[in-house]
């Protein structure tokens, strides 16, 4: 995709598009093979968890609110103005911990196969399915917490 000199408007996505990733609502902004970016809503309470983009490195622009964040396995926070880095290959999740919407402008470089990605996963409900689906799209996510549990262990057995 090349580059065209235009405005996106601050109400629109490109094309009219939105997408709703699991209650977050993205909408993107600019598309090129090189940068991919996109506004983000965090209602209350909403997170992605731990993932690497192996070829992408990620950016988010905080308009408005607080994001809380690991970084590389380090706890950390974004604020209004705070430009969160995030090379690839390092893991990184984010959280609405704040008790309000949280706004920001994310974006990836290069933009990969993110876009398809999104257009895939809009309003599929199931985590563990967008899981298996963002693996087809170089973003891979963290195995769950009990699937460190022992094999055959039951849950809460900790022997």
């Amino acid at each position: 995709m090349i580059e065209s000199p235009d405005i996106t408007r601050a109400s629109a996505g490109i094309d009219g598009v939105s997408w709703n990733i699991l209650g977050q609502v993205y909408v993107p902004k600019q598309i090129t093979d090189d940068s991919f970016a996109w506004h983000a809503t965090f209602p209350i309470e909403t997170f992605v968890p731990p993932h690497v983009h192996p070829h992408q490195d990620e950016y988010i622009y905080v308009l408005d609110g607080r994001i809380d964040l690991l970084l590389d396995g380090r706890r950390t926070e974004g604020h209004r103005g705070d430009l969160v880095r995030m090379p690839r290959g390092i893991p990184h999740a984010f959280y609405n911990n704040s008790g309000s919407a949280v706004s920001a402008l994310f974006w990836a470089a290069p933009a990969g196969k993110l876009l398809d990605l999104y257009r895939r996963i809009h309003n599929v409900s199931n985590p563990a399915e967008v899981v298996r689906i963002a693996r087809d799209h170089d973003v891979l996510f963290a195995p769950p917490v009990s699937a460190a549990r022992a094999s055959g262990a039951p849950a809460g057995d900790h022997a």
